[in-house]
């Protein structure tokens, strides 16, 4: 990407100004992402695949292995079991996207998405982290178009260079994954925490916007000045910023 505002502060802008439906929300539909992790040379790496520019949905981003949750990845569940259906998407993603055979109950839950009601559409996404477990990745050229293994680091710095586009969830994932010195820390740090969750509100402000998640002050009101603790990840033109007190 080489152009001065990047089509996602403008999609995103755009989402923010339009009024969700007549029901006050968008549908949302169950999905999952599957954070696949290996040691690199030089430190943790993990999956990442090019959707195909021709798609209708975040087209030409670059995402974990994911999608839709189906109905068939509830059967012989409890009717309630949510995060069982999406760990069974998840590992059927990996499996259809990338090649990948991840064994389910290598599945550790790292979070939890909920997108803005005017978001045009609402997924509502279980992020599991997993460790690789050998074998070439194998895509379908398809619905996916590219993969490569990076490091967190330096996905985050080609989205800074307009070279690939990320959505925002991935792009805080990816931040956190910074903090991980290899893949076993990862997994241990993840499994020892609670899935923290994102209900994302988004603010328009002159030059992109402004995602807010639950502990910032201005989550409920949308002052952004608001005195008080921060929460919020900053999407201009000139740049992305994860700000969080603490």
């Amino acid at each position: 990407m080489t152009d001065e505002t990047s089509p996602r502060e403008n999609r995103v802008a755009e989402w923010a100004r339009r009024a969700p439906d007549a029901a006050g929300v968008n549908a949302a539909m169950q999905a999952a992402t599957l954070i696949v992790v290996r040691d690199g040379s030089h430190g943790l790496e993990t999956l990442m695949l090019r959707r195909s520019a021709q798609l209708a949905f975040v087209a030409g981003t670059w995402v974990f292995p994911g999608g839709r949750v189906e109905s068939g990845d509830a059967v012989g569940l409890a009717a309630d079991d949510e995060i069982g259906a999406a760990r069974r998407a998840a590992v059927r993603e990996a499996r259809e996207e990338a090649g990948l055979e991840i064994p389910e109950d290598a599945l550790v839950a790292f979070s939890h998405w909920t997108p803005p009601p005017v978001a045009p559409k609402r997924f509502l996404t279980w992020f599991f982290i997993a460790r690789a477990t050998g074998g070439d990745v194998a895509i379908d050229r398809g619905e996916i178009q590219d993969h490569g293994w990076m490091r967190p680091a330096d996905a985050l710095a080609r989205r800074d260079a307009r070279d690939i586009e990320i959505l925002p969830p991935t792009w805080i994932t990816l931040h956190r994954l910074c903090g991980y010195r290899d893949a076993a820390t990862a997994i241990a740090q993840s499994r020892a925490a609670q899935p923290e969750r994102f209900a994302t509100r988004i603010v328009p402000v002159e030059g992109g916007v402004v995602s807010l998640y639950d502990g910032d002050a201005a989550y409920a009101c949308d002052d952004l000045d608001r005195p008080g603790s921060r929460h919020r990840l900053w999407m201009l033109a000139s740049g992305w910023r994860y700000e969080r007190s603490g």
